[in-house]
């Protein structure tokens, strides 16, 4: 069920927030299990038969994160007591990556090493449960914390609502065990509140217009650009439109996503973690990871880099650990050679970026530097955006020999001539009217339409550079943008057809 179709926005959503607060009038723990039930139903609406395999990693995680926390507290629980707190939490993280590798990964490096061996054996993937990313994460910071003692409420339906809570469990936020279990105790989540309702309503509706409106926009030019680069040579002009076109597809799509899970948290008082923080206007790669996905750079530097040694082992140390956390961000993402590159590329970004700040600490220090920096701000922000957008070809490029031919194409090598049709400028205007969202080709639909994509790509730009994150706008702009937003949004739900996330893949 996506959040963008009608089944979830005029049936799924209101039965289950009008059960919830007509069950928490006798009983939280009642309600709660309500809420449970109905997440577990969003996420068999897809496919049934993963719901076990969930249920199993709940179940499974569940006793292992009791056991940690016994055996961190002197205790013994009878069960494996063989085994130390910290060796139990090996093991069962190896558990869980190994059930991720073999659903995501098996095919993946099976067939490396076949190509690597030259062997001629290959390996069927199997059918990606869908969501197991992120599930799964969420658990793994979930034992971990246990270890650490950050983590001790195992109410087995809070537990249970806290890995299936619907408006994350598919695409994020990755959330920790203790911002969320305390707000699933919360005596106010339990009383219906219009306000609330209202302003998460506002929420969700302002992320729907990202996605149905922008998003779903912008993909209609970068998929059948992605898809003529396999065949041919895309000039300038083509191959940057590709690339920007994505690379504001997968920002409104993934940011609107994330403001729609918010808004349905908050409709009974529950607050997600923001996940994006106006990513494309960062001047270095650093701070653009601070901004880009944040709760998944967030599971990155606390469960993977600081435990590597971080920075605390001197700048080589820091720069292998960094290539190798990027590395390690990039196949999560995905089992193929492009998101290996995709992770790669950032990695070797912030291992410049480190080192080029400390080559500046070290003999530009001072006010002096602090002008330079003001000075120069406009070509670190491009520097930033530009490498940004070269990773994400590699990101979208079904294989890297179309990655290549676009960045080819994006340096100038297959021309920069104008297409044919660029002549036709005063028809495409007409275009226009028909609104944002209409996408245009050219006659021989292998590249875009060049006025549209144009003013889309300018008016992505003016809005990801200029408008402030949906939860850090006041109440006040939301409330005055939200009628044009859900007239156009509700009429793309209404009449078109739901397209799925792009994060859902991952």
């Amino acid at each position: 069920m996506l959040f963008n179709s009608p089944e979830f926005i005029f049936g799924f959503l209101p039965l289950t927030l009008l059960g919830f607060f007509l069950l928490a009038r006798w009983s939280t723990q009642w309600a709660l299990a309500w809420l449970t039930l109905a997440s577990l139903f969003f996420y068999g609406w897809w496919n049934p038969q993963w719901l076990p395999l969930m249920l199993a990693s709940i179940a499974f995680n569940f006793v292992a994160g009791r056991e940690i926390a016994a055996k961190a507290m002197g205790q013994s629980t009878g069960l494996l007591s063989g085994l130390s707190g910290r060796s139990l939490l090996i093991a069962a993280i190896a558990i869980n990556l190994a059930l991720l590798v073999y659903f995501k990964y098996a095919a993946f490096l099976v067939d490396s090493a076949a190509w690597l061996t030259g062997s001629a054996y290959r390996f069927e993937a199997a059918e990606l449960p869908l969501g197991i990313s992120f599930f799964t994460f969420t658990q793994i910071a979930f034992l971990v914390d246990v270890h650490q003692r950050k983590a001790a409420d195992f109410a087995p339906v809070r537990y249970g609502l806290f890995v299936t809570y619907f408006p994350h469990l598919v695409a994020g936020p990755i959330l920790h065990h203790k911002e969320m279990m305390p707000q699933f105790a919360r005596p106010d989540i339990f009383r219906f509140s219009a306000e609330r309702l209202a302003d998460g309503g506002v929420i969700f509706i302002l992320g729907l217009f990202k996605k149905t409106v922008l998003a779903d926009a912008f993909g209609g030019y970068a998929r059948p650009a992605f898809a003529a680069a396999q065949m041919q040579a895309l000039s300038l002009f083509e191959s940057w439109g590709a690339a920007l076109s994505y690379t504001l597809q997968i920002y409104f799509d993934f940011s609107g996503y994330s403001d729609m899970a918010i808004g349905l948290a908050l409709m009974i008082g529950v607050q997600l973690p923001m996940n994006f923080d106006s990513p494309y206007k960062a001047r270095n790669i650093a701070e653009f990871w601070r901004r880009w996905h944040m709760t998944l750079s967030r599971f990155l530097r606390d469960y993977l880099y600081i435990p590597l040694g971080g920075n605390r082992r001197g700048l080589a140390r820091q720069q292998v650990n960094l290539l190798a956390t990027m590395l390690l961000g990039g196949l999560w993402h995905g089992a193929g050679w492009t998101f290996v590159i995709w992770g790669g590329l950032h990695g070797l970004y912030l291992v410049v970026f480190h080192a080029w700040r400390r080559l500046v600490d070290r003999f530009g220090p001072g006010h002096q530097h602090e002008i330079a920096a003001r000075i120069t701000a406009p070509i670190s922000w491009l520097a930033t955006f530009l490498a940004v957008v070269v990773a994400w070809v590699f990101f979208r490029a079904t294989d890297l020999p179309t990655a290549l031919s676009l960045l080819r194409g994006m340096a100038g090598q297959n021309g920069a001539v104008l297409p044919d049709q660029i002549i036709a400028l005063v028809p495409a205007l007409g275009h226009i009217a028909d609104g944002v969202g209409k996408v245009a080709y050219l006659a021989d639909g292998t590249v875009m339409g060049c006025v549209e994509m144009a003013l889309m790509i300018g008016l992505g730009l003016a809005i990801v550079l200029a408008a402030p994150n949906l939860p850090q706008l006041s109440a006040r702009w939301r409330y005055l943008l939200v009628l044009p937003c859900a007239a156009l949004a509700l009429q793309r739900v209404l009449y078109g057809r739901a397209s799925e996330f792009l994060y859902f893949q991952f």
